[in-house]
């Protein structure tokens, strides 16, 4: 007779997984030797500001999303 093999269940978590949140650091460390961690929900909000400012015209977007960050380095500086 052939031998079954019965597979392990694993264990499912019961927690949902937690969202990640991501942020932006800057290429390049600044002169005081600290990096500047800018939350990723700020950038997005700071970029939306600009595509509306601009008239909301589309295809400008990585555009508005380096201003952004560039914008909220500085002012983290």
């Amino acid at each position: 007779m052939a031998e079954t093999v019965k597979k392990a269940k694993t264990a499912k978590s019961k927690t949902p997984a937690q969202p990640v949140k991501k942020s932006v650091t800057p290429d390049s460390t600044p002169k005081n030797g600290k990096q500047t961690t800018i939350p990723h929900d700020q950038v997005a909000m700071l970029a939306h500001r600009f595509w509306a400012e601009r008239g909301r015209q589309h295809g400008h977007h990585e555009e508005d999303w380096f201003r952004a960050e560039q914008e909220l380095r500085a002012r983290a500086s």
